[in-house]
């Protein structure tokens, strides 16, 4: 796949009321994650997980909705992912490099995607950075999407 270097830089944050270590765990445990981490209007499947440094899982989130204004980048109603972990630093951070397995060179190369959890007197501020975005993702839907998720995260957690 060719790696397009986009630039574009999306994010999100939100206070989940559960200390870091618990946001940390609903990473690392593929049935919790896949529980809390497709946004609004989607399910998820996790095919592969290897939560470790170099570590890789394959994830589809599959839109429920009938009528949505975007397709998805895999199949018509399916986003397929394949992951690598970057980097984790137990309780504080999470970085991944996400590929969409798409035909459309418009969500081509790879995403950074940084999640950072820092302690707060309420609990853990979760912010999550993505950089080199394809341009195929529309920032305000990815945005949405991001804020979605860590809506969903705090209701699992909290």
């Amino acid at each position: 796949m060719t790696n397009f270097n986009t630039g574009r830089i999306d994010s999100a944050s939100r206070i989940i009321s559960a200390p870091p270590p618990a946001v940390y765990q609903a990473f690392l445990n593929p049935e919790a994650l896949v529980s809390w981490l497709p946004p609004k209007g989607m399910k998820g499947r996790i095919e592969t997980f290897d939560a470790r440094e170099g570590g890789t899982y394959r994830m589809s989130l599959t839109y429920v909705e009938a009528n949505r204004s975007t397709p998805g980048k895999t199949t018509e109603d399916t986003d397929t992912v394949q992951g690598t972990f970057l980097k984790l630093v137990e309780n504080k951070q999470i970085v991944q490099r996400i590929e969409f397995e798409s035909e459309d060179p418009a969500f081509a190369g790879a995403m950074i995607m940084t999640w950072t959890l820092r302690a707060v007197s309420k609990g853990t501020e979760v912010t999550i950075v993505c950089e080199n975005v394809p341009e195929g993702i529309r920032q305000d839907d990815h945005e949405e999407g991001m804020r979605s998720t860590l809506a969903n995260l705090a209701t699992f957690l909290e």
